[in-house]
């Protein structure tokens, strides 16, 4: 099938109408994400479907998608035709599955940051509640209960804890 200059969008034309930057265009190219064709002046044309593709790639990255998750994504899609429910439905639920896995890590994140802060200690370093004798460190570099390491018991003892400061 041949395609008219009125198929083709220059990459002037596809950053203008789809509100993305001509070097992410081009980048997304670099990835497989999108296409383009060739002048014979070597520019780059780009199908009039290929915004249907820059509106997936923005609702995937809207979501928390990496391009690599975008790109098996939209390898999973026809491109030939426009998607029909079943195919959609694949999609989608992967989808599904990683907004309820943002929002599982949300929730933690919201319980830990309400503990710490609840202390009135500020301070994760010298925090006796989530890291007692820097017990986090020992367990390898990085925000090691961010990341999924539970957090130790505090030890028990007859001393009652200290009371966090009044302001």
């Amino acid at each position: 099938m041949t395609l008219s200059t009125r198929d083709l969008l220059p990459i002037g034309e596809l950053a203008a109408r789809s509100g993305i930057a001509a070097s992410a265009l081009r980048y997304y190219e670099d990835l497989g994400l999108i296409h383009a064709e060739r002048t014979s002046g070597g520019q780059r044309r780009y199908r009039r479907s290929t915004l249907r593709r820059l509106a997936f790639i923005r609702a995937a990255q809207r979501i928390g998608l990496s391009l690599d998750e975008v790109g098996e994504s939209l390898g999973r899609l026809p491109v030939d035709h426009v998607p029909n429910a079943a195919e959609w439905k694949g999609v989608a639920t992967s989808w599904q599955r990683r907004i309820d896995q943002q929002i599982e890590e949300l929730e933690r994140l919201k319980a830990k940051l309400t503990g710490c802060v609840g202390c009135g200690c500020l301070s994760l370093t010298r925090c006796g509640l989530y890291n007692l004798d820097d017990a986090a460190g020992a367990a390898g570099p990085g925000a090691r209960y961010l990341l999924g390491d539970r957090a130790p018991a505090p030890p028990r003892s007859q001393d009652p804890p200290p009371r966090p400061p009044t302001y």
